[in-house]
């Protein structure tokens, strides 16, 4: 029985070393403070922003330092609880960093209503007077755009106060995942017992012994629903959390809310199901061809990731190495920084261990370095998990190295570029120049599994997203059992009668996703994200002229640039929905080259 190591002993160049941001507990108690200090300190500037350019420059730049503070606390806070779920100093760091950072939002509530009732061609003519205060034109032309949505100063220090408390549905269901939920193990065909749990799931799901898959399946999905009526609770207050803030934005509703704040039309979200629709045809078709490869009569969930061919190890180093190769096309300088960030600055937490937050994320703020929470297991899918986060933590990177602290973040509309790009230039290396069949078909059944969360899985987690949403806006039920049956209907129809669904097993999968459905309309990105960066890395590798130039500048751009203008920039428009649909001919193209290899065996 394979056991699931406890954090003390993975390797220390394994692990990330958090006293890069903070020394020890006690620095980051003494940060906390100065911060609340600050917190306090801005009141000063409250009903003074009219005073003239010198005084709101100022509190900008008051307000940005609280920030670039705050965002060093939230992520160690976040990174301590992260690896250890159980531990509940960590815990107890986090809860305070999330109230801090709502009493944070609160102080600063005062500054756009201010900033609107000083009016926003006074503001545009102080940026010309003033060089300091011209960074800030693009944010104030966003608020210009959003001004109808700002509310009163009472009504916005209202919004900030329970920003911390409306976070708590999220916090629940998060900790019944990582902490609260026991799996029984999985069992081969030799009796053999493997531990499940959130940082092996995945890798279980690779597993050549269906009996290993199934019963793993049938112990996490099992585990979820034993917790599916608190989960239920805390999703439906999730949603009703997005339906107030809309509604006290007025906002028409809460997908408009969403995307119009990201400066997004809703046209775009509705492209994404409609093309993901149009395209279920593929999918059938892949899941035929999978079916009859592996011999089966029926097609469970469990079968969708079965290895179609011997799956290479691939040791965490050979991974990074082949990443390096495959970034080639982004220079010297790039894949240098990927690098040194993973052996010398520790910028990956590598391995599973107990309690580990489950999935995988880069996270990070000006100030830190990039973060990376993975659970590596020497596999295609491990090595193409990593370059993913790589690619996220890159564009942060490069944000954090190049952007003001105004625009140093990003929308989550671009948020999914960088690292599904990353994964396409490594991916279109590995196949160009390993012709081995196994792995040919492994790097191919990878990127399928990847389209397949991202072209297939959350277009349909977008679908009940919809779907619940307009049922709270409407006094709907949101019950577990509703909750269930919508998903399990949405597979149902997205599957086509290709596969045999256990609809209560399939009917919980909502439950998996204990951060992304907190997100308000987060999952659609997924599809724009994947689609972006197909047509970014097609033209890139066809050696278009400037591409690779057009690429890292968008990168660099952070929040100093619309969404959809810095992918125009860049070179692809996702606002056509022909953009996504070209991602789907390329799933199609490898469902024709899979199908090829199989043929040749």
């Amino acid at each position: 029985m394979a056991e699931v190591r406890e954090r003390s002993q993975i390797a220390p160049q394994h692990k990330w070393d958090l006293s890069a941001i903070y020394s020890d507990d006690q620095a980051w108690e003494q940060a906390l403070e100065q911060v609340e200090t600050m917190v306090q300190a801005l009141g000063s500037h409250s009903g003074h922003l009219s005073d003239g350019p010198d005084q709101l420059l100022a509190c900008l730049q008051a307000v940005d330092g609280l920030r670039y503070e705050l965002g060093r606390i939230v992520v160690y806070a976040h990174s301590q609880y992260s690896v250890d779920t159980r531990d509940q100093v960590a815990n107890a760091h986090l809860g305070q960093a999330i109230s801090l950072m709502a009493q944070a939002k609160s102080a600063t509530a005062f500054v756009e209503p201010e900033m609107l009732d000083t009016g926003l061609d006074t503001l545009d003519a102080w940026c010309q007077e003033t060089p300091a205060l011209g960074i800030y034109a693009h944010s104030f032309h966003a608020l210009r755009r959003r001004q109808q949505h700002v509310r009163e100063p009472a009504v916005e220090e209202l919004l900030g106060q329970v920003s911390d408390p409306f976070g708590t549905a999220e916090s629940i269901h998060g900790v019944l995942a990582d902490a609260d939920m026991t799996f029984s193990d999985a069992v081969d065909s030799h009796g053999e017992r493997h531990a499940v749990s959130q940082g092996t799931f995945d890798a279980l799901m690779l597993h050549p012994d269906r009996k290993v898959r199934r019963t793993a399946y049938e112990s996490y999905r099992d585990a979820h629903l034993s917790l599916k009526n608190a989960m239920a609770a805390c999703l439906a207050a999730g949603v009703k959390r997005d339906v107030f803030i809309a509604r006290a934005r007025r906002y028409p509703d809460a997908l408009s809310a969403a995307v119009l704040s990201s400066h997004v039309p809703p046209t775009v979200f509705h492209n994404v199901v409609d093309t993901f629709r149009a395209n279920l045809p593929t999918w059938h078709r892949y899941w035929r061809l999978r079916r009859e490869a592996l011999g089966y009569q029926e097609l469970y969930e469990y079968d969708i990731k079965a290895p179609l061919a011997s799956s290479p190890v691939v040791p965490f180093g050979q991974a990074l190495d082949w990443i390096c190769d495959g970034l080639q096309p982004l220079g010297r300088d790039y894949v240098a920084t990927v690098r040194q960030g993973v052996l010398k600055h520790n910028w990956v937490d590598v391995y599973p261990c107990q309690a580990k937050s489950s999935g995988a994320f880069s996270s990070g703020a000006p100030g830190t370095q990039p973060l990376v929470l993975m659970s590596y297991v020497d596999d295609v899918e491990s090595l193409s998990t990593l370059a993913h986060e790589l690619g996220h933590s890159m564009h942060s990177h490069l944000t954090w190295s190049t952007q003001p602290l105004v625009y140093a973040d990003y929308s989550l509309f671009v948020a999914e570029v960088a690292s599904n790009l990353n994964q396409a230039l490594v991916r279109d290396h590995l196949l160009r120049t390993h012709s081995e069949r196994d792995l040919q078909i492994a790097l191919i059944e990878e990127a399928m599994s990847n389209y397949h969360r991202y072209l297939f899985l959350m277009p349909t987690l977008a679908r009940f997203e919809l779907e619940t949403h307009r049922r709270a806006e409407t006094g709907g039920p949101l019950t577990s059992s509703d909750l269930n049956t919508l998903m399990a209907d949405l597979f149902e129809e997205a599957y086509g009668g290709e596969l045999a669904l256990e609809r209560e097993r399939v009917g919980i999968t909502w439950a998996r996703f204990h951060t992304h459905l907190y997100a308000n309309f987060y999952v659609y990105q997924y599809a724009t994200g994947i689609a972006g960066a197909q047509a970014l890395a097609t033209s890139i590798l066809s050696g278009q002229p400037g591409a690779v130039g057009r690429y890292l500048a968008f990168l660099r751009a952070g929040a100093s640039q619309y969404p959809l203008e810095a992918l125009r920039n860049a070179g692809v428009d996702l606002s056509d929905a022909a953009a996504i649909q070209l991602a789907y001919d390329h799933v199609a193209g490898l469902v024709d080259r899979l199908a090829e290899l199989l043929a040749s065996s």
